[in-house]
């Protein structure tokens, strides 16, 4: 059985439609490292979270990223949300000219295991060069710990799956979705303006979804 980390359980529901009934909400906070990309906030909290769980888990980060401001907030969208506000966001957007952006969604997924390069890349946290001590499973609560490395001295192979979906900043429309929904528009209507059945068809998670289903279907 495959474990999804969220706390989320509309993400694994939107999941079971790619990966029928070999999903399962695994409820875990694993320690989420600050970084640039969302590749490595993933992988870093997949290795961590399969040390809990000791089976095979999958992780997501998602994040706005808009064109105007090099790709900002991305990896920092909740935080900019929760500090900064949506419509400030957007009315920070307008004056720039450039309204472009896009949602996208990285998920790791983690079994012990290693892998070929592709399709996605092979995340071994050679950037950073952090892993679980293999005696601190499901104890890792801390950046601190998640640096300890494998008492092997090996880092844990990743897989990688990214979804993207394009769209521009808007003024906000819509009683729907979470988060930076109303201003994202793909297609001429925001995400808050769309069903769940609507967003889930082109969402950024699903598209990485059904990468990642090809790809473990397979193995």
């Amino acid at each position: 059985m495959l474990n999804f980390v969220t706390t989320n359980p509309g993400k694994v529901r939107e999941a079971t439609a790619y990966l029928d009934d070999e999903v399962r909400q695994f409820d875990f906070d694993y320690p989420e490292v600050q970084a640039d990309d969302l590749g490595t906030v993933a992988a870093e909290g997949a290795r961590a979270a399969y040390r809990a769980a000791e089976g095979p888990v999958i992780v997501d980060d998602a994040g706005l990223f808009i064109d105007a401001f090099d790709g900002f907030p991305g990896p920092y969208s909740s935080y900019v949300e929760d500090t900064v506000g949506v419509e400030r966001v957007w009315r920070m957007t307008e004056p720039e000219g450039d309204r472009a952006a896009a949602f996208k969604t990285v998920i790791a997924y983690c079994d012990g295991e290693d892998f070929a390069a592709t399709p996605d890349p092979v995340d071994r946290a050679e950037r950073r060069g952090q892993d679980l001590a293999a005696d601190d499973r499901g104890a890792a609560t801390t950046d601190e710990q998640v640096r300890e490395g494998d008492a092997s001295g090996e880092t844990l192979p990743v897989k990688l799956f990214e979804g993207r979906v394009p769209g521009e900043i808007v003024s906000p429309r819509g009683e729907g979705g979470f988060g930076f929904d109303p201003v994202f528009e793909h297609d001429g209507t925001t995400f808050a303006e769309m069903s769940t059945e609507e967003k889930n068809a082109v969402s950024h998670r699903g598209r990485a979804l059904s990468k990642f289903a090809e790809w473990y279907g397979e193995r």
